[in-house]
C-alpha cells in the first residue's frame, strides 16, 4: 500500500475580520511577500554597510538609498509578476477577459515576469541614482532567495502549483477536484510537493550559496558574478523541479500529457524550463566574462 501524507490543515488566511459587510483577510501569501521584502531590505542594508565587500572597498550606494530601491522592487514584482503570468501562461483567457488582468487577488503571478519587472525597476533606479548597474544587480540577486523561500512555502499552504502524481513516501494529497483529477488513479491522488522542492533549492540552497560567495569568497568585487550565479542557480533549480511540477492545464492535451510547450518527439520543454534557459545562458556569460578583476 502506498504511503501518502494528508494535506496539513492550515487556513490560507492568517486571520480575517468583517467590517461593514466586507471581509478583510491577511493571507499567508501576502505575508510571505511582505516578510520576503523586509528580509531582503535588511540584508541589503547590512551588505552596503560593509564597504570592504565591494570593488575599491566602497559600496555603490548608501544604506538610505535602499528604501527607494525597495519601492522600485515592489512595483516590479507586482506589475511584472502579474503581466508575466497573463502573457506567458494565459494570454487567450485574459484577452477575452481584460477586466481581470489586474485582479491580482484572484492569484496568478509569474516569477519570470516579476524578474523582468524588477530588472526594469533596477535599471531606472540605477540611472536616477548613478549606481553601477552590475553591482546593483548583485545586491538585488543576493536579497532575492528569502522571498523565493517564503513565497513557495505560501504556495504550499494555499494548495496551489502542486506537483505531478507520485508514489513517493512524502507525496501529498492536495485538496480540490483539480488536484484529484489524476487519470488512471483510483482513490486519493498523491502528488509531489513541488512547492517545497522549490523553496528548498531556490530559497535555502541558492540563498546560502550566494551569502557564502559574498561574505566568504569576495564575489561582490567581481561585478556581475553574483547576478550570474543567481541566474544559473535559479534557472537550473527551476528546470529540474519542472520534472516534478504539474504543467499548467492550458498546455496539457491528449497528445501532450506532460504539458510541453516545445516538443522533441516524446521529450520536450515546459514553459518554466523554456523561460529559464536564457537565464542560465546569461548567468554563465556574466560569471565567465573575462574582463573582471580578481577578488580581493
Amino acid at each position: 500500500m502506498q504511503m501518502i501524507l494528508p494535506f496539513p490543515d492550515i487556513d490560507p488566511a492568517l486571520f480575517s475580520i468583517e467590517i461593514g459587510g466586507f471581509t478583510f483577510a491577511l493571507r499567508w501569501y501576502a505575508l510571505a511577500y511582505i516578510a520576503g521584502i523586509l528580509l531582503g531590505w535588511r540584508l541589503a542594508v547590512l551588505t552596503v554597510r560593509r564597504d570592504a565587500l565591494w570593488p575599491g572597498n566602497r559600496a555603490p550606494m548608501q544604506p538610505g538609498q535602499v528604501e527607494e530601491l525597495i519601492t522600485s522592487v515592489i512595483l516590479g514584482i507586482i506589475l511584472g509578476g502579474r503581466l508575466g503570468f497573463v502573457l506567458f501562461y494565459q494570454p487567450a483567457y485574459y484577452l477575452a477577459n481584460p477586466g481581470e488582468i489586474l485582479a491580482v487577488w484572484q492569484g496568478g503571478m509569474s516569477f519570470h515576469g516579476g524578474m523582468i519587472g524588477v530588472t526594469l525597476g533596477g535599471l531606472i533606479f540605477a540611472w536616477r541614482n548613478k549606481v553601477p548597474l552590475l553591482s546593483l544587480g548583485d545586491l538585488m540577486a543576493l536579497c532575492t532567495p528569502p522571498g523565493l523561500l517564503l513565497g513557495r512555502a505560501a504556495n504550499f499552504i494555499n494548495g496551489e502549483l502542486w506537483g505531478r502524481p507520485s508514489d513517493a513516501p512524502w507525496a501529498v494529497v492536495f485538496p480540490g477536484d483539480r488536484a484529484q483529477d489524476c487519470p488512471g488513479i483510483v482513490g486519493d491522488c498523491a502528488r509531489h510537493p513541488s512547492q517545497l522542492y522549490e523553496a528548498g533549492l531556490e530559497g535555502l540552497v541558492l540563498g546560502a550559496l550566494l551569502i557564502f560567495l559574498v561574505y566568504r569568497m569576495g564575489w561582490l568585487k567581481r561585478p556581475g558574478a553574483i547576478t550570474g550565479m543567481f541566474l544559473v542557480g535559479y534557472g537550473l533549480s527551476r528546470s529540474f523541479i519542472e520534472l516534478f511540477r504539474q504543467a499548467d492545464a492550458q498546455f496539457i492535451t491528449a497528445a501532450n500529457p506532460m504539458g510541453y510547450v516545445v516538443q522533441f518527439g516524446d521529450a520536450g520543454l515546459s514553459m518554466g524550463q523554456l523561460l529559464s534557459l536564457p537565464m542560465v545562458l546569461l548567468g554563465l556569460a556574466l560569471i565567465l566574462w573575462p574582463r573582471r578583476s580578481t577578488p580581493a
